[in-house]
């Protein structure tokens, strides 16, 4: 169901932004690692061009995993907040690094292995995204992430303009 609205999204501001604002009419899709260990395993950010004016940014799930680690160290074992403000670090980065900011995010898919953190993950939002409106968003709870320590994962995608 998320992939169905994201690309229902994408074809709607496809709609919205041709001609007038089109650069060159060109798909352009770029995929990105900052981490090494991630390198030939996934990749951590895509983003997509030449739809109008905009540039879309998807960030594959951030947790605790170490980017400076080995492959499937985790930070903070057992601290869920502590994991929530670490995922949120790595968000902020990577959006930096793709020319975006939290304000711009459109939407956030956020995986718990525990539905209990709930009141502690509005306590990590809240310290990590200051006074920026949080966008749409669904909790899911799951019985495991992509390595055993983490509690926590998120996915983001946010929509910036184009340069």
């Amino acid at each position: 169901m998320p992939l169905l609205r994201s690309l229902a999204l994408l074809f709607t501001l496809a709609l919205l932004t041709t001609s007038a604002n089109a650069q060159d009419n060109k798909l352009a899709i770029q995929k990105y690692n900052y981490a090494e260990w991630t390198k030939g395993i996934f990749s951590e950010a895509t983003t997509v061009t030449g739809i109008g004016n905009a540039k879309f940014i998807y960030l594959a799930g951030i947790g605790a995993e170490d980017e400076n680690g080995p492959r499937g160290k985790i930070r903070n074992p057992g601290d869920f907040v502590e994991q929530c403000k670490y995922a949120y670090d790595k968000i902020k980065r990577a959006l930096a690094t793709n020319g975006a900011q939290l304000s711009d995010v459109v939407k956030i898919t956020t995986y718990m292995t525990d539905l209990r953190y709930r009141l502690d993950m509005g306590k990590c939002i809240g310290g990590s995204w200051g006074g920026v409106q949080f966008p749409s968003h669904t909790l899911i709870g799951v019985a495991a992430l992509a390595f055993p320590e983490m509690i926590v994962e998120v996915d983001v995608t946010a929509v910036v303009q184009a340069k």
